[in-house]
């Protein structure tokens, strides 16, 4: 298989400016994974104007899923997709596991991979460049995106990975502290990377302020229009009216982010099951929502006229 070229991952880098949606993995009535309408909530992403998807991220559930299951929603997504989005396959756990991960989304059909932050309770900024750098070249046809969580990790490091691993061509930053993320992105070398807003909308008028060209998405899932407009807004400098749109999503996203994001995923899927669209399952450590949050839920798509 030839390896991409610079051009290629201009285009890469390119269509990573943008909403990059995180789709929700539903679950039926036996707890299994529910092809059938994952398909259909990806294809809603689709015809509703996403055109970059990320299965297996943590609005996925990634770390609930095993290698089967993490393997079938992206086949799912890249079957679903047909050539009409990127799709950035979510990879992680240790070295071998990401790249075993990583090797089936090329076969599969990815465009590009995503690698979590390494949930090792040892990280060393040494170990984190190897860690991604080894995982990279697995695949040195595929764009690569570092999920970066940890303040432990600046431009420095994200320069070493880029001399060491060509394809690293996009970063997704989810230190809350848009402060840090300018110097981080300045010190790495801005242009050598897409930034990308790693902490959904209500953090990206911040990021995009300082350089930012793209936020994950995982409200994107309920109601893509508004996501794409907050989007639109702050890619034409419109921060007015990215903020009416801020102000209007921020009780969504602020129970997601309660209880240090306790019911990130609760939250989006209980507004799915609302709309008919999957059921509100999720998988531990994770919990369904309590009766006053479930109404909670139901007053805000009122609200945005999706009831």
């Amino acid at each position: 298989m030839p390896v991409t070229t610079t051009s290629s991952y201009d285009e890469l880098k390119r269509a990573l400016s943008g909403v990059v949606a995180i789709p929700v993995t539903p679950f039926d009535a036996d707890g299994a994974v529910d092809p059938e309408t994952y398909a259909k909530l990806v294809d809603r992403l689709l015809t509703g104007g996403i055109d970059v998807v990320t299965p297996n991220g943590n609005t996925g559930e990634f770390y609930a899923l095993d290698e089967a299951e993490t393997r079938h929603c992206l086949e799912l997504t890249v079957e679903t997709a047909a050539g009409r989005a990127t799709v950035v396959a979510g990879v992680g756990h240790d070295v071998a596991t990401a790249s075993r991960a990583a090797r089936h989304a090329r076969e599969a059909g990815a465009d590009l991979i995503m690698i979590h932050q390494p949930v090792h309770p040892y990280v060393s900024a040494e170990g984190w460049v190897e860690y991604h750098r080894a995982i990279a070249a697995s695949v040195p046809e595929l764009g690569v995106v570092p999920y970066v969580r940890d303040t432990l990790i600046g431009g420095e490091q994200l320069a070493r990975l880029a001399d060491a691993a060509p394809n690293v061509i996009g970063v997704k930053y989810a230190v809350p502290d848009p402060v840090r993320f300018a110097s981080v992105a300045r010190d790495a070398g801005f242009d050598r990377f897409t930034w990308i807003a790693g902490l959904a909308e209500l953090s990206a008028p911040g990021y995009f302020a300082v350089g930012a060209t793209g936020f994950t998405s995982g409200l994107v899932n309920v109601a893509p229009s508004i996501s794409l407009e907050m989007f639109r807004s702050l890619r034409d400098g419109d921060f007015r009216g990215a903020m009416a749109n801020w102000g209007r999503i921020r009780p969504f996203e602020e129970m997601r982010a309660a209880d240090s994001n306790a019911n990130n995923v609760s939250v989006v899927k209980e507004a799915l099951a609302q709309l008919g669209l999957c059921r509100s399952d999720v998988r531990p450590p994770s919990r369904p929502l309590r009766h006053g949050e479930r109404d909670r839920v139901g007053v805000l798509l009122g609200e945005w006229g999706l009831r």
